[in-house]
């Protein structure tokens, strides 16, 4: 059975960059004035590894000091820039695309508080996908050669973002399976396991979620039309399955939508 719930719904592959991507504008980002330390931040067992040392955050809070705000709807970082730092999202949301030669997005991932981004850089020294924030974001830079230094020199440190990088491959291949064998009402199904996994991670509510994404954008990330998206909202709203207002979803019956994934899944 595919483990939906492992799923990242990131992919950090993505097709050849297309003369639109490349003139994608960012915009300055403002450098935020809060200061928030890594070793009292509420995301730290999120984003660093268990078993780090008070001396070894000591490090990790001078290192990853800096952090950058970005508005809704701004780009953290664009298709073919050069690659220097991986960003974790202290923060808000982004979604990561690419432009497509007939001036639609193909999206790529939704990513939220407490993961990484800019980690498709990494094998060319140059990003593959636009970054844009979906709501007003703010996320802690992490310049990459020092983050090299620093992981060499805490073991720990270096396993966990190993492991990261590890996980962001593994999921790729299981994104793969799902857009590959399901229905729309399972892809859909999936997406909202995964979403309800990650909120839960964070201590947040696993019924109640508010979708920063527009229908579009979940339609293009799971290959489906928006149309049909707003078709399977409908079909999950009347069955009882959840309720739908706007952008805001209350799951009322989680073993509906387990079922829902796993059956498709499996078939």
């Amino acid at each position: 059975m595919l483990d939906i719930k492992s799923l990242t719904f990131s992919i950090s592959q993505s097709p050849p960059p297309s003369a639109h991507a490349q003139s994608a504008i960012v915009v300055p980002i403002r450098r935020s004035s809060i200061t928030v330390l890594c070793s009292s931040c509420n995301l730290r067992k999120i984003c660093m590894p268990q078993g780090i040392t008070v001396d070894e955050f000591n490090q990790v809070d001078v290192t990853f000091s800096a952090k950058r705000e970005v508005k809704a709807g701004r780009l953290l970082f664009r298709n073919g820039e050069k690659f220097t730092s991986l960003f974790a999202i202290r923060t808000g949301a982004f979604k990561s695309y690419v432009a497509l030669e007939d001036g639609n997005e193909q999206v790529t991932g939704f990513q939220m508080s407490g993961e990484l981004l800019g980690l498709d850089g990494i094998a060319s020294n140059h990003h593959t996908c636009n970054a844009m924030a979906l709501e007003d974001s703010e996320v802690c830079l992490m310049p990459f050669r020092q983050l090299e230094e620093l992981a060499h020199n805490i073991p720990v440190l270096q396993r966990h973002f190993h492991k990261i990088m590890s996980s962001d491959i593994f999921n790729q291949k299981q994104i793969s399976i799902v857009l590959a064998g399901m229905r729309a009402e399972a892809r859909l199904a999936a997406f909202f396991l995964n979403l309800v996994d990650r909120l839960h991670a964070r201590g947040l509510s696993q019924s109640d979620i508010l979708l920063r994404m527009t229908r579009q954008e979940i339609g293009s990330y799971l290959g489906i039309k928006p149309e049909t998206v707003s078709r399977v909202f409908s079909k999950f709203s009347k069955s009882g399955l959840m309720e739908v207002s706007h952008r805001s979803i209350r799951i009322l019956r989680m073993d509906m939508l387990c079922d829902l994934a796993d059956h498709c899944a499996c078939a």
